[in-house]
């Protein structure tokens, strides 16, 4: 008679739960999926690091930190705020720098993190944006990273104000006079959030509570939601050798991309710990306590919210009276238009893209960002208001260093709003022209191999030869932007048809025109040979069969 072999311990315990669990077969194909290799795909990976130390580090701080705007009088190692009367939050907040064992080490790589967290937030959306990964199926996957980024926001705000240092306070100070200054609501809002008039006693406690409970709980469904929709829909790829709408190309989950992500994570921490360690951030110490009464000049807010603070810099002082109300747009516009653009651009693009090209096809190869000359040019008109806003944020600090008048510098913010994102977008179109034109060439003429010949009448010429496979099948994966079929048909008849003979209509396919098309074609008079399907597609194309990989 046999008997049975004994399992070993592991197989045993992974045997008994498969048998009650059913996770066997997930967990093997899970094991096995591709995921396809660029180091642009590293920059989400930052931004989920960053997030894991945010909340080990935020955890190590709430052990101390007192969330209580209850007077106190120092009485810790620091000898310059000895004597001083100061709130309990703000008297915590030195307790863990100075008294507490790595607590200031913490809460500077707590710091860092926030700032990593967000700024790779950003990188990586530009990522997505410029490469077009936004596209079907992955639009609702967009909308979740854009609230992701909102609420990142926001967690930042409630987590700056914390410490009730003058900063913080001077900062707390600015919210206060925006939320005050919107009509009907402002004055709810403040009494909501401080509790009565300002400072008040709840806001730290109020704040704490929604930077340590509410906020992560919804970054934490955020963020699972993203992974799981990335997760189910797949990873894209970029261009190259072999790699279509309709595979993957990469290293299988485990054990590749497990080591790498393990290694990045390490990575990630071991710089996050170096900046906290070498680099000082938010010396509280230096700052003292917040007092309604005392400011100080050249105050600066984190660096994600310093194009609201440029915004209300630049604004003329303007207002209206409206029913009675008096809506100070100089406060108004600044707090609520230009994240409004930004947020609401970002959110709609995809759907308006889709609009105007007529594409319901899935995409799952990014495009080079050359390849698409308008999306990415008004990209970089959007980076270029961001970054205009972000910089008159500290016009004080321009005008002190550079000995520039403040008025100049707030009157060059004021044109250069509009100016900028103009002169981004033209020449960010040429650039990609350009590069799109050097492309073709590479094809049409190859890549200089250094090796000078002499021609039989004298001529010296350097010897060109074919791209390396890898170099061509890159190129090579350009597809050609989608135009309304439509659209097209009128551009050659010159006769619209029934579809496009509204105002709208006709707007649209205009639109189509200018965004879609073959702006450099690889091979001229060819087409670029990849796309082609692609090149045009119905008014009401119902074309949108899922691809399989």
């Amino acid at each position: 008679m046999k008997t049975a072999n004994v399992p070993k311990p592991i197989a045993g315990t992974s045997g008994w739960l498969d048998d009650r669990l059913g996770s066997g077969n997930f967990l093997k194909r899970s094991m096995r999926k591709i995921f396809p290799d660029h180091w642009s795909f590293l920059l989400g990976e930052i931004a989920l690091f960053s997030f894991i130390i945010l909340l080990l580090t935020g955890t190590f701080l709430t052990f101390w930190f007192k969330p209580s705007m209850g007077h106190v009088i120092y009485d810790g190692p620091y000898e310059p705020l000895k004597g001083v009367t100061m709130s309990e939050a703000y008297a915590s907040a030195l307790h863990i720098s100075f008294d507490v064992r790595g607590g200031l080490l913490i809460r500077q790589i707590h710091h860092w993190a926030a700032l990593l967290f967000i700024a790779s937030m950003i990188v990586h959306m530009l990522r997505v944006f410029f490469t077009g990964t936004y596209r079907r199926p992955r639009e609702l996957n967009w909308i979740v990273g854009i609230l992701l980024m909102t609420v990142a926001l926001a967690e930042g705000v409630t987590g700056y104000i914390l410490p009730d240092d003058l900063l913080s306070g001077a900062g707390l100070r600015i919210s206060q006079g925006v939320a005050i200054s919107l009509p009907i609501v402002g004055t709810y809002i403040q009494f909501f959030l401080f509790g009565g008039e300002f400072p008040g006693e709840d806001i730290i406690s109020r704040f704490y509570t929604l930077h340590i409970l509410l906020i992560p709980g919804i970054l934490l469904a955020l963020v699972t939601a993203h992974m799981t929709l990335m997760w189910v829909q797949k990873h894209t790829q970029m261009p190259g050798k072999g790699r279509t709408d309709r595979n993957s190309v990469g290293a299988p989950f485990y054990p590749a991309f497990m080591a790498k992500a393990g290694a990045y994570f390490l990575l990630t921490f071991a710089v996050l710990a170096g900046l906290g360690t070498f680099a000082q951030i938010n010396p509280i110490w230096l700052f003292g306590p917040y007092n309604p009464a005392d400011i100080s000049a050249g105050s600066q807010p984190d660096w994600y919210m310093g194009i609201l603070d440029g915004s209300l810099r630049i604004m003329p002082a303007w207002e209206i009276n409206v029913l009675g109300y008096t809506i100070p747009l100089s406060v108004v516009i600044p707090a609520l238009v230009p994240l409004g653009i930004i947020m609401t651009g970002l959110a709609l693009y995809p759907f308006i893209e889709r609009w105007i090209t007529g594409d319901k096809l899935e995409h799952h190869v990014a495009d080079r960002p050359r390849n698409n000359p308008v999306r990415t040019s008004i990209g970089m008109a959007g980076i270029t208001f961001y970054g205009v806003l972000w910089l008159m944020g500290a016009n004080d600090e321009i005008s002190a260093n550079f000995h520039i008048s403040l008025y100049a510098t707030t009157w060059f913010g004021r044109f250069a709003i509009f100016i900028g994102p103009i002169i981004a977008y033209i020449v960010t179109y040429r650039i990609c022209l350009g590069l799109q034109r050097k492309d073709a060439e590479i094809i049409s003429h190859g890549v200089e191999s250094g090796v000078i010949k002499r021609l039989p009448h004298g001529e010296f010429i350097e010897v060109h030869v074919p791209p390396a496979e890898d170099i061509e099948a890159h190129i090579r994966g350009k597809v050609a932007i989608p135009v309304l079929a439509s659209a097209e048909a009128a551009e050659t008849d010159g006769v619209p048809p029934s579809g496009l003979r509204g105002p709208l209509d006709r707007l649209r396919a205009r639109m189509s025109q200018a965004y879609g098309g073959e702006k450099v074609p690889l091979d001229p008079g060819h087409g670029d040979g990849h796309g082609d399907e692609h090149a045009a597609v119905g008014l009401d194309s119902s074309d949108d069969k899922p691809l399989t990989r």
